[in-house]
């Protein structure tokens, strides 16, 4: 009769000791020719084609540097590519952002509010402000536009959001300074 013999499977396969699978692991190298790299960053050969090639962090950056999307397309078929593009991506906001709006922190959301009235971005500057209002305010004071009274209400918007900025930007300047 033979003799059993003490071992450490146990017939599943994790239970196995370490080492039992040895296989060497492959490494696809970088494509560039001569680079011996593992080409672990794939970049595309074509246009809307899944055909890939696999180059190493240097050898991706180098052929990022001079891809061009739009080689070989007139501007108007650029154009048209990037436009269906657009149209299918379906992402959008996370909604938990949505609460915060525009802008960097920096200003109150009346601020923001009035910068909206004056068709500026979140981001202007008081000089850029002054002559938003200047613009608007001549273009639509009583005096000027007479007895209209949307370029009324119009102005009475534009001085609040004046009034509301110039103020904002003077308790800025007093905490700074």
């Amino acid at each position: 009769m033979a003799r059993s013999r003490r071992t450490d499977d146990w017939g599943f396969p994790r239970w196995r000791p370490y080492g039992s699978g040895n296989a060497a692991a492959e490494i696809r190298l970088c494509d560039r020719h001569g680079c011996g790299k593992p080409g672990d960053r794939p970049a595309p050969k074509a246009p809307n084609r899944p055909e890939r090639w696999y180059f190493c962090e240097a050898h991706a950056a180098e052929y990022n540097a001079n891809w061009d999307y739009f080689a070989g397309l007139s501007p108007e078929e650029a154009a048209a590519r990037e436009a269906s593009e657009d149209a299918q991506r379906t992402y959008k906001r996370a909604a938990h952002w949505e609460w915060g709006g525009p802008g960097d922190g920096s200003r109150s959301r009346a601020e923001l509010d009035a910068l909206a009235v004056l068709g500026l971005e979140s981001d202007a500057d008081m000089v850029a402000i002054k002559a938003a209002w200047r613009a608007a305010a001549k273009e639509n004071h009583p005096d000027v536009a007479g007895n209209d009274a949307a370029k009324a209400e119009r102005f009475r918007a534009v001085q609040a959001a004046w009034d509301v900025l110039s103020a904002a930007d003077a308790a800025r300047t007093a905490a700074t300074g």
